[in-house]
């Protein structure tokens, strides 16, 4: 069998005593990080017996054929990243489709969620929302990735590497407008959590001049249709019009955005749907 084990966040008081069981019985266990399964067993006043496998981003693909030969074999094999649930953001998922194409039996030991636990701390809409793993490293990279979610009704969940979060709150406001709303959570069950509601615009004002560290999750509201207070065709004879004054059409369409405050993927789109009506 493959058990998937929901790790801690950080405090280690929430792990399950399922879980605790498991890690003392199990006789394979693929590990993200030794050390840190240490830690935790330390600090769980338990021991393990199993065989530990480094089993990380690095070498998933590597470790695929030596996992997969283990659960063949009937043994059952634990996998348990350093956060939170294998297979988000963190290695699992390929042992998993494995697993499934083998026919293996898969267990999921529930317990913490970065993603939930971010979206219950942000006080923003629950009842639909989709996670989007962690925003890509790279300006442009990022900037089209915000574009693209400029439009997405449903809550928006993601994390964020503190050294790019200024850069990346930068990026949200250029593609989603200044007053959407929006909440960074940092540390997440950890000693020094916190974290900061507000409008982007807000957010991005708390992360200049400060020294940043830590994990972070960050979220953001969907989209409003209703929040719209101008008409296809008004953003389409607005971005014209500056056209007309000499702008190209791409600075032509991030002028107006800005200055409606809405995302530039809307306004785009209205240029888009009125091609047509041009020739």
């Amino acid at each position: 069998m493959l058990i998937l084990a929901c790790g801690p966040l950080g405090n280690v008081g929430d792990t399950t005593a399922r879980i605790k069981s498991v890690l003392e019985s199990v006789p394979y266990i693929a590990a993200e990080d030794s050390r840190k399964l240490n830690r935790l067993t330390s600090d769980l006043g338990i021991r393990y017996s199993g065989k530990v496998i480094s089993y990380f981003e690095g070498n998933e693909n590597e470790r695929l054929e030596q996992l997969s030969a283990i659960l063949v074999s009937g043994d059952d094999l634990l996998v348990i990243t350093d956060a939170g649930a294998p297979g988000i953001s963190d290695p699992g998922y390929r042992l998993i489709r494995v697993a499934v194409e083998l026919g293996i039996d898969i267990q999921v030991l529930p317990g913490p969620s970065a993603v939930t636990t971010a979206l219950l701390l942000s006080g923003l809409a629950t009842d639909r929302f989709c996670f989007e793993g962690f925003a890509p490293r790279t300006l442009g990279a990022r900037q089209s990735w915000y574009e693209k979610l400029s439009n997405e009704e449903r809550t928006i969940i993601f994390f964020e590497a503190p050294h790019r979060l200024h850069d990346s709150l930068t990026d949200a406001v250029a593609a989603f407008g200044a007053d959407r709303k929006g909440a960074i959570c940092r540390e997440m069950t950890k000693t020094y959590e916190e974290t900061i509601r507000g409008s982007i615009s807000e957010l991005l004002e708390w992360s200049a001049n400060r020294e940043i560290l830590g994990e972070i999750t960050i979220v953001f509201e969907g989209f409003d249709p209703s929040s719209q207070s101008y008409t296809s065709a008004q953003l389409v004879e607005m971005v014209r019009a500056r056209e007309v004054a000499g702008d190209a059409r791409k600075d032509a369409i991030a002028a107006i955005a800005k200055e409606v405050n809405l995302p530039k993927r809307f306004v785009f789109d209205a240029m888009v749907g009125a091609k047509p009506a041009e020739r």
